[in-house]
This record gives C-alpha cells, sequence and structure tokens, in this order.
C-alpha cells in the first residue's frame, strides 16, 4: 500500500527543519566559540602583549641612539686640568644588516666580509677574527667593535663607509677621558672603566657629581635598517656632569712626587713610600703621593720594574699587581708610626700640665715597665725637655705617657681622630687598629707613648700633627674645595670650620717651640732649608719582629707660624735595621720638597748674615772692563775671582754674566786668554765631605751649591745626591746642586 504523498512530505519538511535547527544551533556555537577565542586572542594581544608589541614595533621603525653626558672636569687649584672628558666615536656593526647586504641580488655590494673586517682591524687596530666572528651573530643589530675612538680613526671609518658604500657599520659619538698628566697625583684622581664610571680615587668618589645625564636620539627608520631622517627625528638632550675644582697644586705635587721616587730608588725600598701636604691651618691637600705609581690614561698596565718582574716569575697574578699598584698607601694602609708619634704624647702632656718647658729627664739608655725593658737609641744623660724630643728619647716620652695615665692618654687618641678615621673625601680609608681601652695596659701605655704596637694611616697622623701645631685646631683633610655645574655655578663650597680645639693655642706654641729644635740641633737636622724655619720629628719604627723598618720625617714651616705640613713615609728600605733611620734617610729628601715648594707658594725666606752671604747671586757682567774694575764689581757682589791672562781688560767670563749661582762661589775671568771651548766632565760626589766635594768640583772647573743640613761641627755630613749624573758633559760654570746628610742621625 503506498505512502500518503502529503504525509511523506511533512515527513520530510520535518527532518529538514531538524537539520536546519541543528544546524544553526551548530553555527552558533561555533560562532560564539570563534568570538571567544577572537575575543581573547585579540585582548592578549592588544592588552596584554601591547606594551611589548609596541616595543617591538617601534624597534623596527625606529632606531634609539644614546647620547653620552660630557663627564664633568677636573682642575687643580689654579685652574689646571687634570682630567677632562673629549668627544670621541664608538664603532659598531649590525650584523642582521650585512648579511642583508651580502643576500642582496639586485644591489650587490661591492666590499665583502672579509673586506670589511680586515680594513676595520687596520683602521680601529682590533683583531680581525674578533670582527669576523661578530659578524656571523647575525641575529644582532649592535655588536661594538671600537669603544669610543679618537675623531681621526672614526673619519677613517666614515671614508670607509662612503667610498664603498657599506652597510651595516655605524658610529655614536661618545667621550673618552684623558688625564693631562699622566701619572701625577694617579692614586688621587683615579680612573674610569670602559663604561665611563669611576672606579677608583675622586673619580669613584665624586661619580654622582662627574656623571652627568645621558641624552636620546630617535630616528625613523626603514624596512632595510636605513635611517629616514626626513620622516621622524627627536633629540633629548644630555646634561654635562659637574666639575670638581680641587686644593691640590700640580707643582707640590710634582716636586713631592720626583722627590719621593728618587729617595726610593737611591734605598731600594721594596715595599714603596707614601706623602702627603697639608695647608696646616685648614687640612687642604695640596699633594698627596704613593709610589709605586701608575699611568691613568693606561691603568691597566703595570709599570713598575719591580712589580712586572714578579708577574713574569710568576709569583702574584696581574690582577694583584694592579691592585697594588692602584692603591693610595696614605689612605688605604696603616703602619706603626714611630717616633713621628712622639708629637702626639708632647701636645697631650704639656696640655695636661704633667711636663713644662722646664721638665727634665736623666736617660739611663733604657727603661723598665712591668716587665719588659725598653731601649733608647743612645745613652743621653740629663737632657731638658726640648732636648728629649730633639734627641727622640724614648724613655723620656714613654715616662710622659705614663704621667698622662691610661685613661687620658686614651681619650687624647680619640680627641685627634685617630679612632674614626681623618674624615679625608676619598673612598677606601683604612681605620686605625689599636687596643681596646678596657685592655689597654700600662706597657700598651709605654709603647703607644713612643708610636709602636698600634697601627693608623699617614693621612690620619699628619691630620692630628697639623692640630699639635696650628694652634690645637683640627681639621678633616680634604682635597675638593668647590663643585660647579656647565654654566660655572657653585653647586658645593668646602667649609673650613675645624671638627674640635684638641690643645689650647699656647701648648701649640710650645710644642713648635721644641719641634724646631729637632729641626735646627736634633735628629731632624737633615731637613734644614736655607733661609727657612722648619719644624719637624723623625720616625723610624719596627715591622714587628720582622728585622724590617718604615722611616718617616714630618716637618713644617715657617716653625713659628706653620702654613705647610707634610708627612713623608718610606716602607722597607734595603738597610739594616741599625743603618736605617727617618733621621738619615727621609730628611734629606723632605729637606729637598720644602727647598722647593716654599720658595713657590710665596712663603719668603729669612736669612741670617751668615746665610746672605752664601745665598744665590747674579753674576755680573764685566767683560770690556778693567781687571781691577772687575775685581771690585765680583767682591761687591759677594764672589770671587780667579784671572786668566795678562791683559788690562777682561775679553770673557765663565759663567757668563745674568748667570744665577751660590755666594761665595769663584768666578773665573779671562784677560786676553780664549776661554776654553770643550765641555766639563762631572765628579762623583757620593759620599764625599763637603770640603771633599768643593776641591773636586773646582777642579772639574764647575760651581758648587749645597742644601741639607749646615752643621759644619758635624764631620760625619756625607753628600747623598747630586743634580748631574757623574760623568755627564756639562758647561764650564755649571752650578751642581748637592743634598747633605748627617750619616750619624739615627732615628
Amino acid at each position: 500500500m503506498s505512502q500518503n504523498p502529503m504525509r511523506k512530505s511533512e515527513k520530510v519538511r520535518r527532518a529538514n527543519r531538524v537539520i536546519q535547527s541543528r544546524t544553526f544551533v551548530l553555527m552558533l556555537v561555533m560562532g560564539v566559540l570563534l568570538f571567544v577565542i577572537l575575543f581573547f586572542k585579540l585582548y592578549n594581544l592588544q592588552i596584554v602583549q601591547h606594551e611589548s608589541l609596541q616595543a617591538k614595533a617601534t624597534n623596527q621603525q625606529m632606531r634609539s641612539t644614546v647620547v653620552t653626558a660630557s663627564r664633568g672636569t677636573i682642575y687643580d687649584r689654579n685652574g689646571n686640568v687634570m682630567a677632562i672628558s673629549a668627544t670621541a666615536e664608538t664603532v659598531f656593526l649590525s650584523p642582521m644588516e650585512i648579511k642583508e647586504a651580502q643576500n642582496d641580488k639586485e644591489n650587490p655590494p661591492k666590499w665583502t666580509k672579509e673586506f670589511l673586517a680586515g680594513e676595520l682591524a687596520r683602521i680601529l687596530d682590533v683583531n680581525e677574527e674578533s670582527i669576523l666572528k661578530r659578524m656571523d651573530y647575525t641575529d644582532s643589530q649592535y655588536e661594538v667593535i671600537k669603544l669610543r675612538a679618537e675623531e681621526e680613526l672614526a673619519d677613517q671609518v666614515r671614508e670607509l663607509i662612503n667610498e664603498y658604500d657599506i652597510r651595516g657599520v655605524y658610529m655614536v659619538t661618545d667621550t673618552k677621558r684623558y688625564y693631562p698628566y699622566s701619572s701625577l697625583a694617579a692614586h688621587v684622581i683615579g680612573f674610569v672603566g670602559s663604561e665611563n664610571t669611576g672606579l677608583y680615587g675622586l673619580e669613584a668618589r665624586y661619580e654622582d657629581e662627574l656623571e652627568g645625564q645621558t641624552g636620546l636620539v630617535v630616528t625613523a627608520k626603514a624596512a632595510n635598517e636605513r635611517d629616514m631622517l626626513s620622516e621622524y627625528e627627536q633629540y633629548f638632550a644630555e646634561q654635562n656632569g659637574n666639575d670638581l675644582v680641587l686644593t691640590l697644586d700640580t707643582t707640590v705635587q710634582y716636586y713631592l712626587e720626583k722627590n719621593m721616587a728618587e729617595m726610593v730608588q737611591k734605598y731600594n725600598a721594596s715595599e714603596g713610600a707614601t706623602g702627603v701636604v697639608l695647608n696646616a691651618k685648614t687640612g687642604a691637600v695640596l699633594a698627596m703621593a704613593s709610589y709605586p705609581t701608575y699611568d691613568l690614561n693606561d691603568y691597566a698596565t703595570v709599570q713598575n720594574d719591580k712589580l712586572k718582574e714578579a708577574i713574569e716569575e710568576k709569583k702574584v697574578s696581574l690582577g694583584d699587581m694592579q691592585l697594588r699598584q692602584w692603591r693610595n698607601k696614605a689612605i688605604n694602609d696603616t703602619y706603626e708610626p714611630g717616633s713621628t708619634f712622639k708629637v702626639l704624647t708632647l701636645s697631650a702632656a704639656l696640655e695636661e700640665g704633667v711636663i713644662d718647658m722646664n721638665t727634665t729627664f736623666d736617660c739611663q739608655g733604657s727603661i723598665k715597665v712591668s716587665d719588659a725593658r725598653i731601649r733608647c737609641t743612645s745613652t743621653h744623660g740629663h737632657e731638658t725637655l726640648k732636648e728629649t724630643a730633639a734627641n727622640s728619647c724614648n724613655p723620656a716620652f714613654i715616662t710622659y705617657g705614663l704621667r698622662l695615665g691610661n685613661e687620658k692618654f686614651y681619650e687624647y687618641m680619640k680627641a685627634f681622630g685617630l679612632m674614626d678615621g681623618s674624615g679625608v673625601d676619598l673612598d677606601g680609608e683604612a681605620t686605625g687598629i689599636f687596643m681596646d681601652a678596657d685592655k689597654f695596659s700600662q706597657l700598651d701605655l709605654a709603647c703607644y707613648a713612643f708610636g709602636q704596637n698600634f697601627n693608623i694611616t699617614p693621612i690620619a697622623l699628619v691630620s692630628a700633627q697639623a692640630a699639635c701645631i696650628n694652634g690645637g685646631y683640627l681639621h678633616e683633610p680634604y682635597l675638593v674645595e668647590k663643585i660647579t655645574d656647565d654654566d660655572g655655578n657653585v653647586v658645593y663650597q668646602h667649609d673650613n670650620t675645624p671638627v674640635r680645639q684638641v690643645v689650647s693655642e699656647e701648648t701649640s706654641a710650645k710644642v713648635r717651640e721644641c719641634l724646631e729644635y729637632v729641626v735646627s740641633n736634633g735628629t731632624g737636622k737633615n731637613g734644614q732649608v736655607t733661609g727657612y724655619r722648619l719644624g719637624g720629628k723623625t720616625g723610624t719604627a719596627d715591622k714587628g719582629k720582622t728585622g724590617k723598618v718604615v722611616v718617616s720625617f714630618m716637618c713644617f714651616a715657617p716653625a713659628d707660624d706653620p702654613e705647610i705640613i707634610m708627612l713623608i713615609t718610606m716602607d722597607t728600605p734595603d738597610e739594616t735595621v741599625a743603618a736605617a733611620s727617618g733621621g738619615g734617610m727621609v730628611a734629606p729628601y723632605a729637606g729637598k720638597v720644602m727647598s722647593e715648594i716654599l720658595p713657590y707658594l710665596g712663603i719668603e725666606p729669612t736669612y741670617t748674615a751668615e746665610e746672605l752671604l752664601g745665598a744665590d747671586t747674579g753674576v755680573p757682567n764685566v767683560v770690556g772692563l778693567t781687571v781691577d774694575e772687575a775685581r771690585q764689581k765680583m767682591k761687591d757682589r759677594g764672589l770671587d775671582c780667579r784671572v786668566v791672562g795678562d791683559s788690562d781688560k777682561i775679553t770673557d767670563q765663565t759663567p757668563l754674566g745674568g748667570a744665577i749661582i751660590p755666594g761665595k762661589s769663584t768666578v773665573v775671568l779671562y784677560a786676553g786668554e780664549k776661554k776654553p771651548d770643550t765641555k766639563c766632565t762631572v765628579p762623583d760626589l757620593i759620599g764625599k765631605t763637603p770640603s771633599e766635594a768643593n776641591t773636586a768640583i773646582a777642579n772639574a772647573g764647575l760651581l758648587l751649591r749645597f742644601s741639607g743640613t749646615t752643621d759644619s761641627n758635624s764631620g760625619s755630613i756625607r753628600v747623598i745626591s747630586q743634580s748631574e749624573k757623574t760623568g755627564s758633559k756639562v758647561e764650564a760654570g755649571t752650578v751642581i746642586t748637592v743634598q747633605l746628610s748627617d750619616t750619624s742621625v739615627k732615628d
């Protein structure tokens, strides 16, 4: 029986409706699902990844270049530039662009990777293999091959790029640090590293002031990575760093370093030396030096021969020797000061009234404290207070310390700033090493009183010594006088207010009187400077039980109203302990420094009548005068003369008119006789007595100038250095300066 057609059609329609409904539902579900997926995808792209994708887009469309700020300049007190930044250019590669250029078939480059690497290596003095290796980082757009290239080299790279239409080599303006004085004050100035950040010295301490703030140049770039300057460029200006004006004086620094180097080399001091020159009234550091030194423009290279030998013999590493040469011994290292510390013991004892200028002492050559016997350098017998200082008598100063007592002595060490450091504006100042107050025994006090069994830094000691002789005022030593911005405005000025007054003006005057006697009649007489009144104190300290010593000398001038105070120490001279002494080794060189810096600083000499006769004078020009007239002119100037020839008139002379020579010198006058044109040979004067040196110089046709001790009663005075090398050839009449030293001085 056949189905009803209408019924069959209805079934089909119902089936179709079911299918349509299901399809609609499925499409709806799929649509909703797709919408949800797209929604979360868009949410992720536009919200979650917005910043990173925006940065990526910016990176693809923009090139940003950092503009380095110019680091502040460092000046000495007279405006001499000690550290300055100059324009340089950092050269970098984009390996990605180099690869794209090499693969460009439509516009093939005129250069190859190998050619480019070779030329850049030649111009920039960089290893060619390292450049090729960096070119292989093809995902990178920034590979530095030369930091801070000189402008001349950068120009050569620019010419190479233009000549061969090179893509993928760029240069960005940068700054490079220069130190015009090379090694002068190296340990104070310090240096910057590869990122132009201060690593040592003032460069590190004042990094925040010197560094400035970098700028930025943002430029649009095309798909081929080429800059599109016409499209977009924005410049964010850099802010240059502030300038430092120091208390250092380059001339004073030079004299200190020169004489320290001579001293260390003469005595072959294995651990070098250090020296500090302060303004005694303010604490301003005029000079600070350590030996060995190094070149700030090549700070990574070890330059001292002994240090280099140690590296070559593989006794120590390069890094260890670099750290050693960078150390500022004046602030980084401590030492046992020895007798130079007696200045503080003397000051405290006078201030507390346990001694006075009428105090006397009988030195028996040693003194017993607790169960220990402490010896003196000699048996001095009966001494006045000034003589105990001049003789550097250990038993006397132990007695002064014991009279003060443990508690009071400890209080003065704290008052002089020894416990907390000097406060100098350099990083890395070491802290003194002292016995704890509650463990401070009588024997400790005895040793401390003459400068043994504790450690301090040279800068802390000389600051305390300055307080003893400047009226009693303790100042923090400092190196930066002021800081100025890029427009010259002063943004910081040092305040010279003293930390405290430790001793009275009256006590300070008595200390100065005693210390002047040390130089005029005692262990410091090798530090004498003609025309100047100096005070000072010598020191020789044992380095534990090693058999080695540190020798030192502190001096100041003028003695009655100190302007300058200086401390020089030399560590481990190549001498036996019996022969080594601050008075015999360091004082002569300290005297040489003072003889050069005092006139330079405008501190006028005051000569005695005897000194005036021997002072330098100008030679009058007597050519053309009669012999009698010439003799009288020489006599009027305090000069002797010797006439060669038998003419009535002077035809020539040695030295020539206008030359500056020592008083009492002999001028050779030629009366018709031809003046010899051969040069004179400088004799060896080291170790000779003044009389022997004078005879040797006269026989050589030269003139002699003495410096150093003037104690004519001592039979142990010898020449320890001469201004011209033995055997060198010089013009007749040349003045040879020799340094005299009393070799019998022991402290």
